[in-house]
């Protein structure tokens, strides 16, 4: 079921302050993307970790996490798993979102994302992509931040972007609506076994390696007003991130649970660094490059964001 967004009955109430235990239990709504990003989310459901830390965790997705940036600010869900750092980032920016970030979620990893063009593209070079049509699946995102700054780092020029969501880049591809897409796993994989894509540029390399893309974020108001949920809620994460990290075959397992790719996809697939620590160091990287790139206006220290 995708998350409703209608808002109009709900008001501006954040989460914050109210009672939501029931049984005992304090219950917490978490939107999520159908991604890889998410696979600690999954782990920690279906590992009992959320109940083992006293919490009824209700899973809503989503196929983009900007679609749940409303429905957080209101309340109807507690937290985003999976969440793009750009967007939220850039709400906090312009003040229509008090984020709070739970727990850092994964970085960059070799070819959890690539871009892919069809197999008898013209395009045989990242050269060759200059102002070509790239399709991400949100304009001036972490898509576009980090294959400008691989492109950048060689000399080279930027495409132009066009936003198709993750699921019709495969057939925006094959009907040549785009010259290329940048796809993120579990949407990659499957792109070029349907379409015979091939990978042109590594989305992992220098210099994105390892940078924070996606996170647990909530609000300040919800992270005050329930600060010990939330502290449950981290320590159940970190703790499906350790697994996560330590055991990749766990979260290829979960990944036909939650996502379209089949066992065989998914045994398969390059999976992203799952982070089990929250490192403001790495983070500033990613508030770095969005101020180079002109994603953030001002100064900004995401330690001051990090729910303790």
């Amino acid at each position: 079921m995708v998350l409703a967004l209608s808002l109009a009955a709900c008001g501006d109430d954040g989460g914050g302050g109210e009672s939501k235990s029931s049984g005992g239990q304090e219950k917490i709504t978490v939107a999520a993307l159908p991604l890889t990003d998410a696979a600690a989310l999954y782990l920690a459901r279906d590992r009992g970790l959320f109940g083992k830390e006293g919490l009824d965790v209700t899973i809503q997705p989503v196929q983009q996490s900007i679609q749940a940036l409303p429905a957080l600010k209101n309340g109807q869900v507690d937290v985003i798993a999976g969440a793009n750092y750009v967007t939220f980032l850039q709400a906090d920016e312009k003040g229509t979102l008090d984020l709070r970030i739970v727990s850092e979620g994964v970085r960059v990893a070799p070819h959890m994302m690539d871009v892919l063009v069809p197999e008898d593209s013209d395009i045989k070079s990242a050269a060759d992509l200059k102002g070509r049509k790239v399709a991400v699946n949100i304009l001036n995102n972490i898509q576009s931040l980090t294959l400008d700054a691989i492109l950048d780092k060689q000399g080279l020029g930027h495409p132009v972007y066009r936003q198709i969501a993750f699921p019709q880049m495969g057939p925006a591809l094959q009907r040549h609506q785009v010259d290329a897409v940048h796809a993120v796993e579990p949407f990659d994989s499957a792109i070029q076994e349907q379409v015979k894509a091939r990978v042109l540029i590594d989305g992992g390399t220098a210099p994105v390696s390892s940078l924070p893309i996606s996170g647990y974020v909530s609000t300040k108001k919800y992270a005050d007003g329930h600060a010990k949920a939330a502290a449950a809620f981290q320590r159940a994460i970190r703790a499906a991130s350790r697994i996560a990290a330590e055991d990749p075959d766990a979260v290829r397992a979960e990944l036909p649970k939650y996502t379209k790719v089949t066992a065989a996809q998914a045994g398969s697939m390059a999976l992203p660094a799952y982070a089990t620590a929250t490192d403001p160091a790495q983070l500033r990287r990613l508030t770095a490059l969005m101020s180079k790139q002109g994603l953030l206006k001002k100064p900004l220290d995401p330690a001051t964001l990090l729910v303790k």
